[in-house]
């Protein structure tokens, strides 16, 4: 399976869904706030590992208690990804947290600035 094959994208978008169902819907883990969302995902070609951008409305300090929460749920989330998906490997989840839409805002107030001046 290439990188950019038809089979794959189809298995990261659906990977991605599944994943930001479960992390909205079935976690309660306080840690987690509710504007928790899952910007990327990328799945090994041999359906191994699985890499997850998060990305978390709010600041640093609620981003790592977002990652840490994602973190120790890894093993549930992994379970119902498996129940929900006919995968022929359930992949190992590794949350990543996203920075650009943060680097975005930050970018954008400073073109504003430069543009006042």
């Amino acid at each position: 399976m290439k990188k950019n094959s038809i089979k794959s994208t189809r298995i990261n978008g659906e990977v991605r869904r599944v994943l930001a169902e479960i992390i909205r819907s079935e976690i309660k883990d306080p840690r987690i706030p509710q504007m928790t969302s899952v910007v990327a995902v990328e799945v090994a070609p041999d359906l191994k590992t699985c890499k997850a951008w998060i990305s978390v409305l709010g600041d640093e300090e609620e981003a790592k208690n977002a990652l840490a929460g994602l973190r120790s749920a890894e093993g549930y989330i992994r379970s119902q990804l498996a129940k929900q998906m006919n995968l022929r490997n359930t992949p190992e989840i590794r949350f990543i947290m996203d920075q650009s839409i943060a680097y975005g805002v930050k970018m954008s107030k400073m073109i504003d600035e430069v543009n006042k001046e």
